[in-house]
């Protein structure tokens, strides 16, 4: 051991030691951040369990090489496999080694390490006595600095100690090897039998491919049919080739056709309100864009929210459903002509919605529920027309039991019809009652309808996309009781510091840390069932669609934790955190499971697939987009909330934001843009014709043609 970095660090000891000898009336005017301390004396504690985490390790190879060292003479020959071709080269040339006593030395070493602790220890003791009177109170920076001389020398008495052992292994494992060869070289002087093996294994090794055990006379000929498409090799290739979806199912055409339209019509909603988003973005860097009434900033806002929430975002989990649903049941759909109202119906309530909000006509209420109740009557009639469709076809299920799936779905439709009752019935909209609504009305719009039903969705197609079944039907059940337990209490902590009763208030508090279960227990079983998968990542762009989904899930969920608390609500709530903890939720988590469930399920429906370049081009927009979008503005929103608790004016977060807004503006870009990747991909999922279908037509027309026709 060198004595120069023991020498500094016996110095730095005994500086902070002598610190600890000022008085307490001098350090009173010394003034720590307690956070920054707290910060510090965590990072050391973590330090020290990296450092016994590692001493852990030592002491198991430490044993692992004991054990290797009194290995039995007749495991020998097992290690014969372990050696490469230069070492058995040197093994038959050196065969009469003789076995030398092999010397363990450290010893000396170990005294002096021994030593080192020792006076560490008693230096750590010998500042724990220093005078009592330097930490008065716990929070006192006496009790601090003291912290600090006790982990330092525990910190360097752990290194010093692995950093020793490290070097008894490294010695123990060159013991361990020496005996080996030993070994080896005894017996293959004794055991005729072991050293042909040897000799084998030689010409094993020594082996090498002539680049031409696969030639022969005979010309390639595909006589079994599994070449297709050979010209294609002809074209450079700038994008590496991704698994094909699978063909197409046989499936009723006429719940194909409403899939479709389904989905095809969500598509146009999508489209749609991410350009009125896209406008959004851009009047926050240039607010003087245009000086129209029904383009102003009030009125897009709530027609871009309600047209993907009402538009996009419901109508693609309806059509999906409507598959799942019926496959999960093992039967067809009880009504497609009851499918057709629902998509009638919330079609009408989406377009009579935007026509109404951008003419100034609105519910005057809470946000999401802007509509008016007329409108949102045509809604809540295609959500009951929906419920009962499904209670039918789940009734007429061939299967004893009910999958995981069907729970969700049906679940999540019958909480939005309990939710748009309790949020536009005006029997309890007066004063605070509003309030408490309006919390209750927006989250559990979020959290009951959105995300149930797209779980259910998920513990569907994901397994089905893998051809993997489900981790644990258990965990799916947990997250789905703990949810509804949970979820269906946590809209007041929007509303923390109100008027509120303070009570009702801890309840939401209490409710979102206890979603951590059913967020946790969702997210490991999903991981759990793409285990073994990892590596078709790369072979696919619709599973890291899933995967990001499912990132997003466990981490925005754990955000809207985290925001729940009173002092962190106090920081965040009313600054662009907010904005860009919804995106992370409504896009991040929903729209990429969304995605994930299309692309999984239209090619198999019509047995067209979008080119692979324009689906990979899509993924990696959005992705880009969400975290150019969410990234800055949880940043700005922090920093305009600390200074808006130290006093600030108003207006220095709103120049505080003018750079952030901008990335804004950048990151919607690109959200929008892949938008319309994705309405492509669609039209070529459903509507192009594939040249194996023209091909195909083309062959047909022939039987109708005459014997000498020509063309």
């Amino acid at each position: 051991m060198k004595t120069k970095p023991i020498c500094f660090f016996s110095a730095l000891s005994g500086l902070l030691l002598l610190c600890t000898n000022a008085r307490a009336d001098e350090l009173q005017p010394l003034k720590i951040d307690h956070i920054g301390v707290d910060l510090a004396v965590a990072f050391l504690l973590f330090l020290l369990l990296i450092i016994a985490v590692w001493l852990y390790r030592l002491s198991r190879r430490l044993r692992e090489e004991a054990d290797a060292i009194e290995r039995p003479d007749g495991q020998v020959r097992e290690q014969l496999t372990s050696l490469n071709r230069v070492q058995i080269d040197q093994l038959i040339n050196h065969s009469d080694v003789e076995k030398k006593p092999i010397k363990r030395n450290g010893r000396d070493k170990a005294i002096k390490a021994l030593t080192i602790a020792i006076t560490l220890v008693l230096s750590g003791h010998a500042a724990k006595a220093q005078d009592a009177s330097v930490a008065a109170t716990i929070n006192s920076p006496g009790i601090y600095i003291m912290l600090v001389l006790v982990m330092l020398p525990l910190i360097g008495l752990v290194y010093i100690a692995c950093v020793k052992l490290s070097r008894i292994v490294n010695s123990a494992r060159e013991f361990r090897l020496k005996k080996q060869a030993v070994r080896l070289t005894q017996q293959m002087e004794d055991d005729e039998e072991f050293f042909a093996g040897v000799l084998r294994r030689k010409r094993a090794l020594d082996y090498t491919l002539n680049d031409s055990e696969l030639a022969g006379n005979v010309p390639p000929d595909d006589k079994k049919g599994l070449l297709t498409n050979v010209a294609e090799v002809n074209g450079v290739r700038f994008i590496s080739p991704k698994r094909r979806a699978a063909k197409k199912h046989n499936v009723d055409p006429k719940l194909v056709k409403l899939i479709l339209w389904f989905l095809c019509t969500g598509t146009f909603w999508l489209v749609a309100g991410t350009s009125i988003g896209e406008y959004i973005g851009i009047k926050f860097v240039s607010p003087d864009a245009d000086h129209v009434s029904w383009l102003s900033f009030g009125r897009l806002r709530p027609t871009h929210t309600n047209m993907v929430f009402w538009g996009w975002s419901s109508l693609a989990m309806i059509g999906l459903g409507h598959y799942v649903v019926t496959t999960v049941s093992n039967t067809v759909l009880y009504s497609t002509k009851w499918g057709y109202y629902t998509l009638i119906l919330i079609n009408s309530a989406v377009l009579c919605g935007t026509i109404s909000l951008m003419a100034g006509i609105n519910n005057g209420g809470g946000e999401y529920r802007e509509y008016t109740w007329p409108v949102m009557g045509l809604f809540a009639l295609g959500i009951v027309i929906t419920l009962i469709n499904f209670l039918k076809t789940i009734a007429r299920r061939k299967t004893p039991e009910i999958y995981i799936s069907n729970w969700y779905i049906v679940s999540s439709v019958m909480f939005l019809t309990v939710i748009v009752i309790v949020g536009y019935v005006p029997w309890w909209q007066n004063g605070l009652g509003e309030t408490i609504v309006q919390g209750f009305y927006m989250h559990q719009a979020v959290g009951m309808w959105f995300m149930l039903f797209n779980l259910g969705l998920v513990y569907y197609f994901l397994p089905q996309h893998l051809n993997t079944p489900i981790y644990s039907y258990s965990l799916g059940i947990l997250a789905f009781w703990s949810q509804i337990l949970f979820y269906t209490l946590i809209g007041t902590h929007h509303f923390l510091f109100s008027s509120i009763p303070w009570w009702l208030q801890t309840v939401a508090i209490v409710g979102s840390v206890g979603m951590l279960i059913p967020v946790f227990a969702g997210t490991t079983n999903f991981l759990m069932t793409i285990r073994g998968n990892y590596h078709k990542i790369s072979r696919s762009y619709t599973l890291p669609f899933y995967v990001t989904g499912i990132i997003f899930y466990f981490t925005g969920s754990t955000q809207g934790t985290a925001e729940a608390f009173r002092s962190t609500n106090l920081v965040w709530h009313f600054t662009d955190f907010t904005v860009a903890h919804s995106h992370i939720t409504m896009y991040g988590i929903i729209a990429f499971m969304l995605w994930a469930c299309i692309y999984t399920l239209v090619p198999r429906l019509t047995g067209k697939e979008a080119k692979q370049s324009l689906v990979g081009a899509h993924f990696w927009m959005a992705l880009v987009g969400i975290l150019f979008y969410s990234i800055p503005l949880m940043v700005g929103g922090t920093l305009k909330g600390m200074g808006w608790v130290a006093g600030k004016p108003f207006i220095d977060g709103v120049s505080l934001m003018a750079p952030y807004w901008l990335w804004r503006a950048i990151g919607g870009s690109l959200m929008w843009g892949s938008h319309l990747l994705f309405a492509w991909n669609m039209y070529a999922m459903t509507v192009i014709s594939t040249e194996a279908e023209v091909q195909a037509a083309v062959f047909e027309k022939l039987d109708y043609l005459p014997a000498n026709a020509t063309i």
